[in-house]
């Protein structure tokens, strides 16, 4: 145990903090943007921090051991991640994913030495995880409902913390806002907790796309299910326990065609292929720039680089897939030309 323990916490020393992006807006807006780009793990997510964060939960509770079998429910990067630690500790990893995960995270996973299990309907992940657990005796590790405890949230290195000391010196070093996605719930929890617990100004604003519970749930007040997320990594079918409500300032929903949009308009502009989930993040932060700029308000806005795009080739990336789903980008992109030249 205490060499399993060794290993994940060696993985943190070589790469737990990340690049902090300068975005390049206008001098005239007033409004610094800056990119965490957390494509740079290991794992190339912000799911690798989460998945070293369960792992040494897991090891320190003792429900993971020398032979132990770890299961995860996902839609793609939290498993990849899993699945890299699962191997550093010689362990057998399953996912359970829904069946339209993107086959580049597919292939990730099983680079790993990971299995998947595919499943059609994305509600059924959880059950599925739970009947593998208990046929294996293994340790189903459960993202959705420990990722906001098993993250130290006070500091230690943790994402709120690096936003800050890498802030330390910019124009604007107490961020108006912080924008995330609503995946797990666990980076919004760490973050709205360490403002508080630090007592920043700073107000924390979550995005979750259509389809997704969790806008209508924190907006309406009342226990929500939908039909679930087209944005991979970012939104569920039903409120998870891991999200807390009570530590977000502001939600903001994006449609889909609006994230994978943003997620192009990025690569043009800053040369940085990322995933759609940071094209929600950056739709979003350009909104709340768009309002500090026509108030007159300076200040400085941080979001995060989740992913890369190489992920998405066969998915997001492909104006043929877009078609057979109905999904028009272009006016959203002009949207978004627009609003750095005008």
């Amino acid at each position: 145990m205490s060499e399993a323990i060794r290993r994940v916490e060696a993985d943190a020393n070589r790469s737990c903090d990340t690049h902090l992006h300068v975005f390049p807006l206008p001098p005239r807006f007033g409004v610094d943007l800056y990119l965490k780009d957390e494509s740079v793990h290991p794992t190339g997510s912000l799911k690798h921090r989460l998945a070293r964060s369960l792992f040494l939960y897991g090891l320190a509770n003792g429900w993971i051991g020398p032979r132990t079998t770890v299961i995860e429910a996902s839609s793609g990067s939290t498993a990849v991640s899993e699945a890299y630690f699962a191997r550093m500790l010689d362990l057998p990893f399953v996912a359970v994913m829904p069946a339209s995960t993107s086959p580049d995270k597919i292939a990730l996973i099983e680079f790993y030495g990971g299995k998947c299990r595919l499943v059609d309907d994305p509600t059924a992940i959880y059950a599925e995880s739970h009947r593998l657990a208990e046929e294996t005796g293994g340790h189903f590790m459960d993202q959705f409902t420990y990722a906001e405890r098993a993250t130290d949230w006070r500091g230690n290195n943790n994402i709120a913390e690096s936003i800050y000391q890498q802030m330390s010196l910019e124009r604007h070093p107490e961020p108006t806002w912080i924008v995330v996605g609503a995946g797990t719930g666990g980076t919004s929890a760490t973050i709205g907790r360490y403002i508080r617990y630090r007592r920043h100004t700073t107000r924390l604003a979550v995005v979750d796309p259509e389809g997704s519970a969790f806008y209508p749930y924190w907006t309406g007040g009342a226990a929500a299910t939908a039909p679930g997320s087209r944005i991979e990594g970012i939104g569920r079918p039903r409120v998870e326990p891991s999200f807390l409500p009570t530590v977000i300032d502001r939600m903001l929903q994006i449609p889909d065609a609006h994230s994978i949009a943003a997620m192009r308009w990025v690569r043009e502009v800053t040369g940085r292929h990322v995933g759609p989930s940071t094209g929600t993040n950056v739709a979003a932060a350009t909104h709340l720039v768009r309002e500090m700029r026509d108030r007159g308000e300076h200040g400085s806005i941080v979001t995060l680089i989740c992913d890369s795009g190489d992920r998405y080739t066969q998915t997001y990336d492909d104006d043929t897939w877009l078609a057979a789903r109905d999904i028009d980008i272009e006016p959203c992109l002009r949207s978004l030309r627009d609003f750095l030249a005008t």
